[in-house]
């Protein structure tokens, strides 16, 4: 027998030995008072050995246990943080019998007053113990911890309960999502759902996620992204909108890559992609001062600073300032010689503008650290969006990089419906011929703006790597509760 499935087995035992007490291993709830960080604050004060008169019930998971002989030491951890408690067989026999089956990682509720020990630390003596849940499995050996990324993203509920910097970067990134809510509902944005399962996808160069609906008989697609449903609220008279939600992606996965991830999407009438820009710079900014205090943070070992105005360079001069290479005066086909020389792929039969789009993407978003706004794409790029005023070769469209990383993508929204037509037509073309990214026809999408959509500004922010940043995690599986993984059987 395995050394963990041998301490299973001697869990059950004191299982069996805690019901022939007369006592329930998993009663139906407990009616705690406090938590452990309120005790701790509320009693700071006590002097060695002095204790207070009120009584207080706490509840959590017993993470250290020193069983010595009459007496018992321990800890135990509630979401707010770790408390000591002591307990003596010669006040408290039938209690006692307990204690000596309980675990590691078993749950428990408290009730007695507070004193503060010989040593200095609050500590909770106990007038009545009670077993809230009985752990049947040991955590991990309490000196190392869980240390392995795999098992730690596979059983996240137990990185919980032992690494408590885990925990504190979720409650960040809970405080992050509540402050981008906070700012936009301040700006008169309303947020509102759109659907997830969607008869036809589009709003992102992206593979979807297909399923059968049998109550229809038709194909479904988890989003790809929310704007089309947006945009068709701005068509319906909302003038500001918003929504944060999870997106699905069949592609890749890495560092900064999960199929399930959270944008924030948002359409603003009467916008264009500058007010947007505006928009970026402010959420960053009222983030940072509302959760962590500053407009500078420290990503490993780089200050980031988010004082506005960001910098803002369109994506032919950022080649030209990082890659050297100026693209106007090159032909389509230096274009490509340019790429096989940085050896970098792309399909013979590309356009102008998507060889440029690979140029960026290989040679100078890793440059692009400190805040900054690319504009001005190629309008190859995306059919959703304006051409550049005075130049119809690019589109009024940014994405906003930190650290590398694209944090986003926003337009001038396209809202003549007899160029949109053409380009979905184009789109749906290149899905035919075997483009796996391009977008589906979406009829419906084109007769909203065949109502009249006003000029709109639209943006799509990453979430999750937004909450990487400002909690200085390294990939995005540390701020997703559950990442997806491979099979365990695989």
């Amino acid at each position: 027998m395995q050394p963990e499935d041998q301490l299973i087995k001697q869990r059950i035992e004191k299982l069996e030995a805690i019901k022939k007490l007369g006592i329930n291993p998993y009663p139906y709830s407990y009616d705690k008072t406090h938590n452990s960080i309120e005790v701790l604050e509320e009693n700071k004060k006590l002097k060695v050995e002095e204790r207070s008169k009120k009584i207080v019930k706490i509840a959590g998971r017993i993470m250290t246990f020193r069983l010595m002989g009459k007496a018992c030491f321990g800890h135990i951890q509630d979401q707010s943080g770790k408390i000591q408690f002591y307990i003596r067989e010669d006040e408290n026999e039938e209690d006692y019998k307990l204690v000596k089956l309980l675990d590691l990682g078993d749950i428990i509720g408290i009730e007695g007053i507070v004193f503060r020990t010989k040593t200095n630390e609050i500590t909770v003596r106990i007038k009545k113990l009670t077993l809230l849940s009985k752990s049947l499995r040991p955590l991990p050996e309490k000196w190392h911890g869980l240390k392995d990324p795999e098992l730690r993203y596979r059983q996240r509920y137990v990185d919980l309960i032992v690494n408590p910097d885990v925990k504190e970067t979720f409650i960040k990134r809970t405080r992050i999502i509540e402050a981008i809510k906070e700012f936009m509902n301040s700006k008169g944005y309303l947020e509102v759902k759109t659907p997830v399962l969607q008869p036809i996808y589009g709003g992102a160069n992206a593979r979807p996620f297909t399923s059968h609906l049998n109550a229809l008989n038709t194909m479904v697609y988890l989003r790809i992204s929310d704007e089309l449903y947006l945009k068709r609220l701005i068509v319906g008279g909302y003038e500001r909108v918003y929504e944060i939600s999870e997106d699905f992606r069949n592609e890749g996965i890495d560092r900064t890559h999960n199929p399930e991830f959270t944008m924030m999407e948002s359409y603003q009438a009467y916008a264009d992609y500058n007010d947007i820009m505006s928009l970026v710079e402010d959420i960053y900014l009222f983030v940072a001062k509302k959760v962590f205090n500053s407009t500078k943070i420290k990503y490993q070992d780089k200050e980031l600073d988010f004082k506005k105005p960001w910098q803002r360079l369109t994506m032919i001069d950022s080649i030209k300032k990082y890659a050297n290479i100026d693209v106007n005066k090159l032909s389509d086909e230096d274009l490509q010689d340019e790429l096989k020389s940085n050896k970098i792929a792309f399909e013979e039969d590309s356009s102008r503008g998507i060889l440029i789009q690979h140029l960026f993407e290989e040679l100078v978003e890793s440059h692009l650290i400190q805040p900054v706004f690319i504009i001005d794409h190629p309008k190859e790029t995306t059919p959703l969006c304006k051409e550049k005023r005075g130049n119809p070769a690019l589109i009024e469209r940014f994405e906003p990089f930190i650290n590398g990383w694209e944090m986003g993508n926003a337009y001038s929204e396209l809202n003549n419906a007899l160029i949109q037509r053409k380009l979905l037509e184009e789109q749906a073309s290149q899905l035919k011929k075997g483009n796996e990214e391009a977008n589906p026809m979406d009829e419906d999408f084109v007769r909203s703006l065949e109502i009249g959509m006003p000029p709109t500004g639209g943006l799509g922010l990453g979430i999750d790597r937004m909450v990487m940043l400002f909690t200085n995690s390294q990939s995005i599986r540390d701020v997703i509760f559950f990442p997806f993984m491979r099979p365990e059987n695989d």
